[in-house]
């Protein structure tokens, strides 16, 4: 079964490296650059997983949690935050987020990350 990722982050930098890294096991089916972004996107497109980022501008990533997962109960998500962000990681799982996975990551840890949550 292909896994469908969405990956939402505000640097295109780090979009960049994540996507390099999910799309050798699984297929990103977009990019968004804040929560709004991937609300949208989530609505549009068949979404399994979103790689989410908790601090971007307009809505951020604990925000966007909690919508999508309002309307998509069976969407995981993980986190992908710095240790300086590691305060936001409780609200983020209040918020609905599957798992998390910490700045700077080994690719093996996002992959591992995936498969953690899906069937």
């Amino acid at each position: 079964m292909a896994v469908n990722v969405l990956i939402v982050d505000n640097s295109e930098v780090m979009r960049d490296v994540l996507r390099e890294v999910v799309s050798d096991e699984f297929h990103v089916v977009a990019e968004a650059a804040n929560g709004g972004e991937a609300i949208e996107i989530t609505e549009q497109r068949d979404v399994d997983v979103i790689m989410m980022d908790i601090v971007m501008p307009e809505v951020d990533g604990i925000e966007a949690t909690a919508t999508i997962k309002e309307m998509y109960p069976d969407v995981k998500i993980i986190f992908c935050t710095s240790v300086t962000q590691q305060d936001r990681i409780k609200p983020a799982i209040e918020a609905g987020a599957d798992g998390y996975i910490m700045k700077p990551f080994e690719n093996s840890t996002v992959q591992q990350a995936i498969n953690d949550v899906v069937p």
